[in-house]
């Protein structure tokens, strides 16, 4: 049965098109094209270890290269698919387009270079460096007291420690420190539990979802924030058509500096990771939860007392915040935000992304997240290969037309602005014409 009881009654087995698989994208009827076959993923998703939403935003569309992107054990995760089988694609419709062909080429050109293949010694000197930085940070006001400058010392310590930890458990969690699941996952606990205190189910439930469908509107976590935030060109002319006007959005770029930066973490993610652990009930995440903050105030509150812990708390996610924020969004932001088009996996994924310049600054500052357009088409891969693999996406990209972006990283910051005044004004135009003409 499709949408809302209007699509085609299907008997499992029989050839199908991408016509009908289009009538399965409800809640309650699910159906997702993988290499020419169509399976029907409404009960599997809730079972799916990424997450439901991830997978059900490919709902009534080919999903076969996101299927292949994000698992590193195909042989393995196909054994999943033999249940839910409903039957073949149509022949005529299953003819991939030149750009897909060339995109599993470039994968397979990757494999045999190696690409996929981490460095032990590169993870474990990030991880000693991120544990030496939490050392560092406590022994500095150990050490030399709670003045300001052993204070802000320690602060910008901690921080760093707490985006490295971030970085270290953005690998993991793509699997991509061992690519063997089950270590890949402890990892995960490790750096996203025990160093950040943030359980890691309410990370693949986001971070799953905007490598899905990257600037996707409605759909990717990152851009569904249209109550204080307006993105792109599509996006505030839809939210002003609306008449929702709870934001000045045409002074977003000056309130980015004040509600943005600052507050995501303190904020915004804060509430959230506790709203996800309660409202499904994970005690392992409330577990991580509970025990890094009796970790950091028995550290810490010898130094500032239970109040002055809990402000130094909030001060370092601030800064971490920061960080974390004019990193990540300045690869995104400035990009092109759509509706969902079902659009092929290299044209997704690059038109919502650009890099930064590689500098072993950039590099480090950034988690070799700079290389964002090649994490994203290879998520898996270990980021220390991003530089290799770099020419070979730059010259898939001439082939097929597709601007392959590559900036300053002081621009892609300014970037950011830029395009929030820019968005800003055209919901300031838009509303104006829709409403108060």
């Amino acid at each position: 049965m499709g949408e809302g009881g209007k699509g085609p009654v299907t008997l499992r087995g029989q050839t199908l098109t991408r016509e009908e698989v289009q009538h399965h994208t409800s809640k309650d009827d699910k159906w997702v094209v993988i290499d020419g076959h169509v399976y029907d993923i409404t009960q599997w998703s809730q079972r799916h270890p990424g997450g439901s939403r991830v997978i059900s935003h490919y709902a009534g569309q080919d999903a076969t290269e996101a299927f292949k992107t994000f698992h590193v054990d195909l042989d393995y995760v196909k054994k999943f698919l033999k249940p839910i089988k409903v039957g073949p694609l149509r022949d005529s419709d299953q003819q991939s387009k030149q750009i897909d062909r060339d995109f599993d080429a470039l994968r397979e050109t990757a494999k045999k270079m190696g690409l996929f293949k981490p460095s032990y010694t590169f993870y474990v000197l990030m991880t000693a460096h991120v544990l030496i930085l939490e050392v560092l940070a406590y022994v500095t006001l150990w050490c030399f007291g709670t003045g300001w400058i052993p204070y802000i010392v320690s602060l910008g310590l901690y921080a760093t420690v707490q985006i490295q930890a971030g970085y270290m458990s953005h690998d993991s969690g793509h699997l991509s420190i061992t690519r063997t699941t089950k270590w890949d996952h402890l990892l995960h606990h490790f750096y996203m539990g025990v160093l950040k205190g943030v359980p890691p189910k309410w990370w693949n439930h986001m971070h799953f979802q905007h490598h899905a469908k990257p600037n996707v509107m409605h759909k990717d976590p990152d851009v569904r924030v249209e109550q204080v935030f307006v993105f792109g060109d599509k996006m505030p002319i839809e939210v002003a058509k609306k008449k929702r006007s709870s934001m000045p959005f045409n002074y977003q770029h000056r309130y980015f500096f004040l509600i943005g930066p600052p507050l995501l973490f303190p904020v915004y993610f804060f509430v959230t990771t506790i709203r996800h652990v309660i409202t499904r009930r994970l005690r392992l995440g409330s577990f991580w939860i509970v025990t890094f903050f009796v970790r950091f105030f028995y550290m810490y509150m010898p130094f500032f007392g239970f109040w002055g812990t809990v402000a130094h708390y909030f001060a370092f996610r601030c800064v971490e915040s920061h960080w974390f924020t004019w990193v990540t969004q300045s690869n995104h932001i400035p990009m092109k935000i759509e509706k969902d088009e079902a659009k092929e996996w290299v044209p997704l994924q690059i038109h919502a992304t650009c890099d930064v310049e590689k500098s072993a600054f950039n590099d480090w500052f950034t988690g070799h997240l700079n290389f964002q357009i090649e994490h994203h088409l290879f998520p898996t891969m270990p980021r220390h290969n991003y530089y290799k693999i770099q020419p070979l996406v730059k010259s898939l990209c001439k082939k097929h037309g597709i601007d392959y972006q590559v900036k300053p990283l002081l621009t892609a910051f300014i970037d950011i602005v830029r395009s929030l005044k820019h968005s800003g004004q055209l919901w300031e135009n838009a509303y104006h014409a829709h409403h108060m003409g």
